[in-house]
């Protein structure tokens, strides 16, 4: 009977054959199915996640504004409801709970408790109810639909690139216009092309210094794995048309915020800059030396008009409008107000329709998200919306941390895994240079109701949801990889 040699010298008759180290093939991207099969088999096309990128389109590029007569369709309405129709029957199908709830959907529910809780007292009750009706309920609504429809990294990552492609057609837009002498307002500050939260030049401004992050890191080539360097002889692997478009992209949505000369989205744009730079590092190791090149170079070409209104921030004298003076007014009238009504305010929506004796500026915003909160809402939403910044922050800091963890070679993690942590990664320190820029940006804008930070915290819920997915995946595969080591050294032995 022939003797087995586990490589305790060779077999009798038998030639040596040299070993063969085969060297695994590392698959490309487009060859490694996502984690999530999403539909699963048997099920139709998931309607849900087409219905949240539907309506997503129609409130970027408000396509009512350019052809009236589809105002009469309703389209964003339609689309949400197919969206959320799809999601709970699916979820339902599934044997699961209607939604899935995160710490952050009860925070907005109980934001939006505060704002039911003070219309009773509100100035105007009706125009509340218009606000809470016609504005959160629809907020709150596509922010479940993010959360239970993004689930893979790749759904996270085409959602993000439709909402950088609607707002690189609206930064291009308004650079056309501002070339052509068209669609200005005061001292040649150019305004959005289309209406809703686009259309003020400060708000247009900050919805631009939200989304950059996302262009500008699509736009940089990842870093090279220290253990796969490029043979000599090898050509460099070129840019994909997807790099130059994030690229373009980025540079429309600066000069956006240039010509919108808006002091709050300069701001906001120097302290996101500072952030993702920072945070953005190491998914993006080009982007230090790139963002120093480029705005050496950006900063003496800008027009004298932007230098002269940014002077006006630190030099009262400078502001020839008076806008200067009329915030610092109408802001400490919203904290009168907040003072005289801490517990239930005058109700959302309602500070710019106060005007008691003695008001100054009347028919004026707050021009402070703070504020705003707090003279509308009072106590409860002033906590609640500040929990509900507090925790997206969280999310896309607990993300990168945890992402950061993981072995830079992928070890232990499956190709699907390693690719998801790579866009999760890159999505996390992009999202908080992105709350960064909101968050100093809305010290001088009211946008507690506006969609932008809404769409951002969905973004850092489905980050935080699914970067906890693969972090948790890491411990088990180690665990099988050293039973199935353990197990082989078993058999050798024996």
């Amino acid at each position: 009977m022939e003797r087995l040699a586990f490589g305790h010298g060779a077999v009798p008759g038998r030639r040596e054959v040299p070993e063969v180290r085969i060297e695994p093939r590392v698959p490309h991207e487009r060859d490694i199915p996502p984690v999530v099969a999403d539909p699963l088999p048997g099920e139709s096309s998931d309607w849900a996640f087409f219905g949240l990128l539907g309506f997503t389109a129609v409130l970027f590029f408000r396509p009512q504004d350019q052809v009236p007569a589809l105002a009469s369709l309703h389209l964003a309405e339609v689309t949400a409801l197919v969206g959320l129709g799809a999601m709970v029957a699916k979820r339902l199908a599934r044997g699961l709970s209607l939604v899935r709830l995160t710490p952050e959907i009860v925070g907005l529910l109980a934001f939006g408790a505060a704002l039911v809780f003070s219309t009773p007292f509100s100035f105007w009750p009706g125009g509340s109810v218009e606000v809470i009706t016609g504005l959160y309920v629809k907020v709150l609504l596509i922010v479940v639909l993010m959360v239970n429809s993004i689930n893979s990294a790749p759904r996270l990552r085409r959602f993000s690139w439709l909402i950088v492609l609607a707002s690189s057609y609206l930064a291009a837009r308004a650079v056309t216009d501002y070339i052509r002498g068209v669609n200005l307002i005061e001292n040649g500050r150019v305004a959005g092309s289309v209406h809703g939260m686009f259309g003020n030049p400060n708000d247009l401004a900050l919805n631009m210094v939200a989304f950059l992050p996302l262009a500008a890191l699509f736009a940089l080539p990842p870093p090279r794995p220290r253990r796969e360097p490029r043979a000599a002889g090898t050509p460099r692997e070129r840019a994909s048309v997807w790099t130059w478009l994030a690229a373009g992209a980025a540079l429309l949505m600066v000069l956006t915020v240039v010509f919108t000369k808006s002091r709050s989205g300069a701001l906001g744009m120097a302290a996101m800059g500072a952030t993702l730079v920072y945070f953005g590092h190491r998914v993006r190791p080009s982007l230090a030396p790139i963002a120093l090149v480029v705005t050496v170079l950006a900063v003496p070409m800008l027009p004298s008009s932007f230098w002269t209104r940014m002077t006006s921030i630190v030099e009262p004298a400078a502001d020839d409008t008076g806008s200067r003076q009329a915030r610092r007014t109408v802001m400490w009238e919203a904290t009168e107000v907040f003072l005289e009504r801490p517990f239930t305010g005058i109700g959302p929506g309602q500070f710019k329709n106060y005007n008691p004796p003695g008001r100054e500026e009347r028919w004026r915003e707050a021009h402070n998200v703070w504020l705003q909160v707090a003279s509308e809402t009072g106590v409860p939403g002033l906590l609640t919306f500040a929990f509900l910044i507090v925790a997206a922050f969280r999310d896309v800091l607990w993300a990168r941390r945890r992402l950061a963890r993981l072995p830079a070679s992928g070890e232990g993690l499956a190709p699907a895994d390693r690719r998801d942590a790579q866009i999760l990664h890159l999505h996390a320190a992009g999202l908080i240079a992105s709350l960064a820029g909101w968050f100093v940006c809305a010290f001088f804008a009211s946008v507690a109701y506006n969609w932008t930070f809404y769409y951002l915290l969905g973004l850092c819920i489905a980050t935080r949801e699914l970067a906890r997915t693969i972090v948790a995946r890491v411990p088990a595969r180690r665990r099988a990889a050293e039973a199935s080591g353990l197990q082989s050294v078993a058999l050798a032995r024996g």
